[in-house]
């Protein structure tokens, strides 16, 4: 593995359910500046959720208990 994974499950798993939500809020408010945001966090929380590493809890120095 290139990388270690800094998330818990219970975190991996509400990050992936948020940015679905956030993902299927953009996709509601089509054709606005918030469909583009929802939509890019909705896919960045989705995405550190299911491979279990955010380069920003890295950054802090954040392991996983």
């Amino acid at each position: 593995m290139l990388y270690a994974k800094n998330l818990g499950n219970p975190e991996r798993i509400a990050r992936a359910l948020a940015g679905i939500a956030l993902a299927a809020t953009g996709a509601w408010l089509y054709g606005r500046t918030g469909a583009l945001v929802g939509g890019v966090l909705g896919a960045s929380f989705a995405l550190t959720g299911m491979v279990g590493y955010c380069p920003a809890c890295a950054v802090m120095g954040r392991k996983p208990r």
